[in-house]
């Protein structure tokens, strides 16, 4: 699952006021209190930026950082009650991209996240630019969609649901979501559903009995998985 922010903070209660600060203005956040457990969030999941303490258990902040810019490319926002210069020119050196002393305004550390995601956003995809994976490709232009250059007749409704599918590849997509974005209301059936997806991995599966690109999330929804398929 994709998270806008992860904070990495052993005070628990400023953590988690601040994570439920952040996600009631629409920042979707997660707190861990120590690196090990930073570790294993990203195994299953990924942020868009980080909230990271220097004195962690085990762990200090500044090594965590030094290590998670050894693969990843992505904010990181130190909150700390140290206040020296030397801490501060130590995070910026080894990949820090800002310095927050504690304690801190609520309103003034959204604010600074909410600027530094919309920094450090990927540029939009440009609304009619064809969507290629592998073997697939989707044309949004002329709604048209082929494997191994075959094209396949889709329904307008098949064709909508695989277009939200790939425009959030690699995301968990529930079946909600699903029902008010592409069917656009919210009791749907899930046998309506399953039967779209039944029909679109025969279209788009080598094996459609087991399928690489529009995989099932039990009990959630589906994932669109990109490079799966080749």
């Amino acid at each position: 699952m994709k998270y806008d922010c992860l904070i990495i903070d052993d005070e628990k209660v400023l953590a988690d006021n601040t994570g439920e600060y952040f996600n009631m203005f629409d920042v979707k956040t997660r707190v861990v209190y120590n690196t090990k457990d930073a570790w294993s969030f990203f195994e299953d999941n990924d942020a868009s930026l980080l909230l990271l303490d220097i004195n962690l258990e085990g762990e200090s902040g500044f090594e965590f950082c030094k290590k998670i810019r050894e693969d990843r490319d992505l904010p990181i926002l130190f909150i700390s009650a140290r206040n020296t210069d030397d801490d501060k020119i130590i995070a910026l050196n080894i990949g820090g991209d800002d310095y927050v002393e504690k304690p801190y305004s609520l309103g003034v550390l959204l604010a600074k996240v909410k600027v530094m995601l919309k920094r450090f956003a990927p540029p939009a995809k440009p609304e009619n630019s064809l969507f290629e994976d592998g073997a697939l490709i989707l044309d949004p232009v002329n709604k048209k969609v082929t494997v191994n250059g075959e094209e396949k007749k889709l329904t307008s409704m098949e064709y909508t649901l695989l277009k939200y599918l790939t425009d959030n590849a690699d995301r968990l997509i529930t079946k909600q979501e699903l029902f008010e974005n592409v069917w656009k209301e919210k009791f749907t059936s899930d046998g309506t559903l399953n039967v779209h997806i039944r029909k679109l991995r025969e279209a788009v599966e080598e094996d459609p009995q087991n399928p690489k690109r529009i995989v099932t999330v039990w009990k959630e929804g589906y994932r669109y998985e990109r490079g799966s398929g080749r």
